[in-house]
């Protein structure tokens, strides 16, 4: 570690005035030299962006601010504060919200930056910014794969499938176990180190420095942060279509052989489209998941396996505005696809003008979809 820091420093104290001197305003310029040392070399080549770059994504990231915090604050507080929706498989959704929330809430760092054109807020605010978005990222991760678990386990086994609240909240203490290391870790510095990247004014895990560390790091996070949960998210949804194709299939047998149209009561009706609308809600929340982090998993190889001149500094804020936009979609999933949620938000605040049919049809139905709604995922 000693021997990349000497690097940086010798690299920026020698190139960065020189590149500078041909009068193009460089990507580090004005940066001193312990602060150089927190830039990988990748970046020290690259011209300053122009300020119209930084107002736009200054801008961007208000908005996407505004949105995943009232979004996901109204899901924390209605999941919350509501007895009917504080169920067990609730809890997982509780615990997204959460993750999504602290994603932006450290947008205001990102912010500052780019409205002083750069690495401003210095070192300890690169580390903060990294450190919340190596909780909620990989998170975010972990509980929508808890949340695909869960959702496999009550569809495909009703009767012993749900999640009891101890079984919740061991998978809730499992998902911040798990992440805790891959985000300290850098942290300290003990395994990989989290630096500044695209324009300098957002940080993550290095995944640029050419060294064996750096590559093990990229290769290992990669894997058990992304593509493990991911290939199980796929495996528990495609368990789930597979399992509601099948019990379509043996309905509709089953009907034309007693000469009706449907086996279905209304009231089976009513509870089994609750229980669809939640599982087309988690696949939605964890398709967007795969969409939008996707992109930085594929960037993160190139830069430590690939041909790292791909990676210029607005390529690599692409990515990582896609990462920051499904914390923003995340919520108003819940509000268009959780009909428990939309009843909540209908009588809480009617000036929304949600229209969700309420199901209080009777004691055994409003017991039957409590517990089939709440087990809502993300």
């Amino acid at each position: 570690m000693e021997n990349e820091t000497q690097n940086y420093n010798v690299y920026g104290a020698y190139f960065a005035p020189l590149r500078s001197s041909d009068g193009v305003k460089m990507l580090v310029d004005g940066l001193s030299s312990a602060e150089l040392e927190f830039i990988p070399e990748h970046w020290l080549s690259y011209p300053a962006p122009p300020a119209s770059a930084h107002t736009a994504l200054a801008l961007m990231y208000c908005f996407f601010t505004a949105a995943a915090l009232i979004g996901n604050g109204l899901v924390i507080y209605v999941f919350a504060t509501t007895k009917s929706l504080r169920t067990s498989s609730n809890l997982l959704i509780l615990n997204l919200a959460i993750f999504d929330f602290i994603m932006m809430a450290k947008a205001p760092i990102f912010i500052y930056n780019s409205a002083m054109r750069g690495f401003a807020i210095g070192s300890l605010g690169c580390q903060i910014f990294a450190l919340v978005g190596s909780y909620s990222g990989i998170g975010a991760a972990m509980t929508n794969l808890c949340i695909a678990y869960d959702r496999h386990s009550t569809i495909t086994r009703p009767l012993d499938g749900r999640l009891s609240r101890g079984k919740a909240l061991l998978l809730i203490a499992f998902v911040w176990i798990y992440t805790t290391p891959w985000s300290l870790l850098p942290l300290f510095r003990i395994w990989g180190r989290f630096v500044p990247e695209g324009y300098l004014t957002a940080c993550s895990f290095d995944y640029l420095t050419n060294t064996f560390d750096t590559k093990l790091f990229t290769g290992c996070i990669f894997i058990f942060t992304y593509a493990i949960p991911l290939c199980l998210i796929m495996y528990y949804y495609s368990g789930i279509v597979k399992q509601v194709f099948a019990h379509e299939a043996a309905l509709r047998e089953q009907a034309k052989k007693m000469n009706v149209e449907s086996l279905r009561s209304n009231h089976n009706a009513a509870a089994e489209s609750a229980e669809i609308r939640i599982a087309k809600a988690a696949l939605t929340v964890c398709f967007l998941y795969v969409a939008s982090w996707t992109p930085y998993g594929v960037m993160s190889l190139i830069g430590a396996f690939g041909d790292q001149q791909l990676l210029s500094p607005g390529v690599t804020m692409i990515p990582a505005i896609a990462c920051k936009g499904v914390a923003c979609i995340d919520p108003w999933v819940y509000a268009i696809s959780h009909p428990k949620y939309r009843q909540e938000l209908q009588r809480r605040m009617p000036w929304l003008q949600i229209r969700e049919p309420d199901d209080n049809v009777s004691t055994g139905t409003n017991n039957t979809t409590n517990s089939a709604a709440p087990a809502a995922t993300a």
